[in-house]
């Protein structure tokens, strides 16, 4: 048994790293016979992963995208690449942070000690940058609103006002 799941966690893992595989390449990556791998890719059909499959001997798979986020299966590159996005994402979209920090909490408690201890190591103290505005964070709805406008390539009228500055000050004697 631990050997099947542990060969389903790497067709899951061969199926995230590219758009389509063919059958005969992905058994023979597995070191299977192709019946066995029509039985990996059901058990990971029966986990919730969406795997489509073109039909006859020489079929190709593909991990397609599902209903739910289902678990992923990353490497330790690109765990580490994630812990470092997430401690580097923008603060300009309101509630992004909070859920930056949040995964990456959640990230942090599954990774193995020699993974975190990397991680701890490349911690990333985040400064204002100077091409940062003071301006008050954007609302989600806001920008999902604006991306799917020119997803669908919808003409934007933006009207703003000009900032309001404080009258400057005499000097103190």
């Amino acid at each position: 048994m631990a050997q099947t799941a542990g060969r389903s966690l790497q067709l899951l893992s061969l199926l995230q790293t590219a758009n389509r595989w063919s059958g005969p390449e992905l058994a023979a990556r597995l070191g299977v016979s192709l019946r066995t791998l029509r039985r990996d890719v059901d058990t990971l059909r029966q986990l919730g992963y969406p795997v489509h499959a073109s039909g006859g001997r020489d079929s190709t798979y593909a991990l397609g995208a599902g209903t739910n986020l289902p678990p992923l299966v990353l490497d330790g590159d690109q765990a580490v690449a994630i812990s470092l996005a997430l401690q580097t994402s923008p603060t300009t979209v309101l509630g992004l942070r909070d859920a930056a920090d949040q995964a990456l909490h959640t990230l942090s408690q599954v990774m193995p000690a020699p993974l975190r201890a990397q991680v701890d190591a490349t911690r990333v103290t985040t400064i204002r940058n100077y091409w940062e505005f003071s301006v008050p964070p954007i609302a989600p709805a806001v920008l999902n609103a604006v991306g799917d406008a020119v997803r669908h390539s919808h003409l934007l009228r933006l009207e703003g006002s000009a900032a309001r500055r404080e009258p400057a000050r005499p000097p103190r004697p």
